[in-house]
């Protein structure tokens, strides 16, 4: 199976999954499969071009193929006792808000898909949230991290990710734990930056730990190493950083090259990337970010991530963070059909009322908002990013100390 990629023109492909195992996984399950069975028809917008490509790549549509494929492998998805093979419908929306809107409006108005899956990153979500409720569609998104999306109370929408709050409750735990009196902060100036910055200064009220100097900076910044001098001069012991990929690993190399290494280096989104190690080789060690799971999580996850990299192979990991979100979500989406067949109504119904098993454990939604899974921080150790915070999470300990850039 090849992913279906979209010409330049942004103009919708459709593909079928067809996986090679589809006849020998027919005999397999004589009670479930029927050669007439009309396919399962998703659809769905990803960036494949433009600024959310490394994210949408690396997070999400790789998760979509591979669960398309073993599903297909298995004889399709479980319908209510009829297995059906999936068709995903799919195009580039190229990293444009505009795009996403009008083509999540024509998969779910005239195309009438089965199910819908999300786009990638806040933003889109954000505009087509609303529409997928309208429209009556269920929405598990793996990649939204937004107060505002669950304060809009849409009953068809449910956000994967643990949200500004825990993710920044957590952080400063492990801080406070760890002796911290003062950091600096920068962050994107967006929906994602300006969110979690906010539940930051909400956190460390309290706790003792003393924010010294904080600076926004726009979406495509090129360069922040004055910022990051400005910072350097004050000594703080932890530097925090909420940004996105290309912009985590400019901090990331500006520090190193200005010799700015405080006691804990913390820079998300980005981090829980197979890239940031990389890119950052050894100076990756120690540094701290966005993360929640590794294949040492569960059996689950292992499975999991060896499937991942079988399928992709060794240079395209699944990240540490949005990945699991993004297959918990299609195990979740899995079993929804399985009990409730393809009435949107019910699958919403069934995602809403049941705690969910998943590679990253306990599922449960309160409104649109996962409160399952716990705030987490992880940190980049002897090349994998472990679970260090918090310790009934952890898959290693922390290491209290970041060393020196290299």
């Amino acid at each position: 199976m090849t992913a279906n990629r979209t010409p330049p023109t942004g103009l919708k492909r459709r593909t079928v999954v067809q996986a090679l195992a589809a006849a020998p996984a027919a005999l397999a399950f004589p009670a479930l499969v029927s050669a007439q069975a009309a396919p399962v028809r998703i659809g769905y917008t990803m960036a494949r071009t433009g600024p959310w490509t490394t994210g949408a790549q690396v997070s999400q549509e790789p998760n979509y193929l591979l669960w398309a494929e073993q599903q297909n492998a298995a004889g399709g998805l479980n319908v209510k006792g009829s297995r059906r093979p999936i068709e995903l419908v799919s195009s580039d929306d190229r990293s444009d808000v505009e795009t996403v809107v009008r083509t999540y409006e024509k998969l779910m108005g005239s195309d009438k898909v089965d199910l819908i899956l999300p786009p990638w990153g806040s933003g889109a979500n954000f505009a087509v949230a609303p529409l997928a409720n309208r429209f009556g569609y269920p929405f598990l998104a793996p990649t939204a991290l937004s107060r505002r999306l669950i304060e809009m109370k849409l009953p068809y929408f449910f956000l994967m990710l643990q949200q500004p709050k825990p993710m920044m409750d957590a952080l400063v735990d492990m801080f406070k734990a760890q002796g911290v009196k003062s950091m600096a902060v920068v962050y994107v100036d967006d929906l994602f930056g300006l969110e979690n910055y906010a539940a930051l200064k909400v956190a460390v009220q309290g706790s003792g730990i003393h924010i010294v100097e904080d600076k926004s900076y726009p979406g495509g910044v090129k360069d922040l190493s004055p910022v990051l001098r400005s910072m350097k001069d004050k000594n703080p012991d932890a530097f925090v950083a909420l940004s996105y990929p290309p912009d985590t690993i400019l901090a990331s190399r500006q520090s190193k090259e200005i010799g700015f290494n405080p006691k804990f280096f913390y820079a998300s989104v980005g981090t829980a990337f197979q890239l940031y190690r990389n890119v950052m080789g050894a100076s990756a060690e120690g540094v701290l970010g966005m993360g929640s799971w590794n294949s040492k999580t569960s059996p689950g996850a292992k499975a999991y991530f060896d499937a991942h990299v079988k399928k992709f192979g060794a240079q395209k990991e699944p990240d540490r963070w949005a990945s699991g979100a993004t297959w918990a979500a299609l195990e979740i989406l899995t079993a929804a059909v399985g009990k409730a067949g393809l009435d949107r109504k019910a699958i919403r119904d069934y995602v809403a009322g049941t705690e969910h098993n998943t590679i990253l454990g306990k599922v449960r939604f309160v409104g649109s908002e996962n409160v399952g899974t716990p705030g987490t921080v992880s940190q980049w150790q002897k090349g994998e990013f472990e679970v260090v915070w918090p310790k009934a999470n952890a898959t290693a300990p922390l290491n209290p100390a970041k060393p020196a850039w290299v």
